[in-house]
């Protein structure tokens, strides 16, 4: 298979290191389009330990877009989410808040904390817990205990630099917390027990919980986030999920998706390590990759009625629930869409099984005309926690894309312009 249209990549860095953002739920670009964010690393594919440091900094993409500019530094990264490096809203796009490792072992998440670095004064501040999410106003952020993550869902998860104590399962003092960008205040807005008795399933009386995917809406007034448990944390195919929506001092909580379902793999006698490393990705009761496309509405991947399919939900108890490309759109992918028309929605399939290629598309929300942008070869040799997948993000004009890929290699960032595409609507 190959693409309909291959639109041409620039690489940006060209000092012999490697580069990446993390995940496709936030851009790199500053509001002006001529900052991208971006961690540099010596490895390709290291399997990552609390003593390995990789650098934080910007490409200035006006004037010099091959020389990587540092900020700082962190030992709290993953190669699926990075170091969640972000501009914090409401700043101009000058700070950036990214996760750090501290030597404060009495915290509430011990030795993991969050910093602002000034991108044009290097003038830094810190936040007593590490961030998962800020809200677009800039205003406040939503923290997860990242010990927890490693666990439960390693790839997504930050390695301890000292023995963790045995988790509970559905803890009534933990969960996700809101805190305070300007104060540093704290406060629990949804716990584990809470969730646990949501709308409860019997699936959850044994299994640990956790969160991920929490994502703020524009407007920074709603809140949505999976809610996964399991039996079984070293197969992924064992893990549940459910869609949940709530305010953002975790009120009003709404129940969007449940995908609860047998699991034979609980068995004894199943070998976890038979599952391929994508299979979970591309299973059919996995709800993935939630994002909002509005106020109101969000995006995701996953069952709903029987089928799985790109649904669009409408966040309301018993709202209604939309197929997107129906019979085009058939496999799990990273959406977004353009931050200027949400006609326009970005994203990419995971490794075919034979030709290891990915693709990487646009799909026109009102025509349903999706356009391949080009194909992306990934190393099969890569495991589930040092891949690299394309997680593409648009520029704030909506004119550009920038995918981190190892088809040349390397771990490298490339910008795509799609403006032929969506620069006349």
């Amino acid at each position: 298979m190959s693409p309909t249209n291959v639109f041409a990549c620039k690489r940006v860095g060209r000092n012999g290191a490697h580069h990446f953002f993390g995940y496709y739920n936030k851009s790199n670009w500053d509001s002006s389009g001529r900052y991208l964010l971006a961690q540099e690393v010596p490895w390709r594919d290291q399997y990552l330990t609390p003593d390995l440091v990789a650098k934080l900094g910007y490409f200035d993409m006006a004037k010099d877009d091959g020389v990587f500019h540092p900020l700082g530094e962190t030992r709290t990264w993953n190669w699926q989410m990075g170091s969640q490096l972000q501009w914090l809203g409401g700043s101009n796009g000058s700070k950036a808040i990214y996760n750090v490792r501290i030597t404060d072992g009495s915290s509430r998440y011990p030795y993991f904390a969050a910093e602002i670095t000034d991108i044009h004064t290097l003038e830094k501040r810190q936040l007593p817990l590490p961030v998962y999410v800020v809200a677009p106003n800039g205003q406040w952020a939503l923290s997860v205990d990242y010990r927890r993550l490693y666990v439960t869902h390693e790839t997504i998860g930050y390695s301890s630099d000292a023995a963790q104590p045995p988790l509970p399962l559905a803890p009534a003092d933990d969960g996700i917390w809101w805190m305070d960008v300007n104060t540093g205040a704290t406060r629990l807005a949804a716990s584990y027990a809470q969730l646990a008795a949501f709308h409860p399933r019997k699936s959850m009386q044994k299994a640990i919980h956790w969160v991920s995917h929490i994502e703020v809406n524009p407007s920074s007034s709603r809140v949505l986030f999976l809610h996964r448990w399991t039996e079984r944390v070293k197969d992924e195919t064992c893990f549940l999920h459910r869609l949940i929506t709530m305010n953002a001092d975790g009120s009003d909580m709404r129940l969007l998706e449940c995908s609860d379902h047998p699991l034979p793999q609980l068995a004894e006698d199943f070998d976890p390590s038979a599952v391929g490393t994508f299979d979970y990705e591309k299973s059919e009761w996995q709800i993935s990759h939630p994002l909002w496309r509005q106020d109101g509405e969000i995006i995701v991947w996953g069952p709903h009625a029987g089928s799985i399919h790109y649904h669009l939900y409408e966040d309301k108890d018993g709202g209604d629930v939309k197929v997107v490309g129906d019979g085009v759109l058939t496999e799990n992918g990273h959406m977004t869409f353009s931050p200027v028309n949400p006609r326009w929605m970005l994203s990419d399939t995971y490794p075919d099984s034979t030709t290891h290629e990915r693709f990487l598309f646009l799909y026109d929300m009102e025509t349903g005309q999706r356009t391949d942008l080009g194909s992306f070869y990934a190393d099969p040799k890569l495991s589930k926690e040092n891949r690299c997948d394309l997680h593409p993000r648009w520029s704030p004009d909506g004119l550009k894309v920038c995918i981190d890929s190892i088809h040349e290699t390397d771990r490298d960032m490339y910008v795509i312009d799609v403006s032929a595409l969506t620069g006349t609507a």
